[in-house]
């Protein structure tokens, strides 16, 4: 999404997605290029539920401080495996 360096610098922003995007290239997206998306990359009765709980909302945070959003909780096969104090 940024497309910022350490140092700072940006490289290609032609190249920047919004925060949609990118949340549907890590999740449905690559389901359907890995002929999962009847498994995973969506929440749907039946699907892995395999998830993160986020102290905020990706789709509304300033782009750069998305990498700093703390996460709150992690579920893998339904079951939470961490949890945060």
């Amino acid at each position: 999404m940024n497309r910022t360096t350490k140092d700072g610098k940006t490289l290609g922003p032609e190249q920047r997605i919004s925060a949609y995007a990118a949340l549907r290239a890590v999740t449905i997206d690559a389901a359907w290029q890995n002929f999962e998306e009847k498994a995973k990359g969506s929440l749907e009765v039946g699907k892995l539920a395999d998830l993160v709980v986020l102290a905020e909302n990706p789709l509304s945070t300033e782009p750069g401080r998305i990498k700093d959003i703390r996460v709150v909780e992690t579920i893998v096969g339904g079951e939470s495996c961490f949890k945060a104090e």
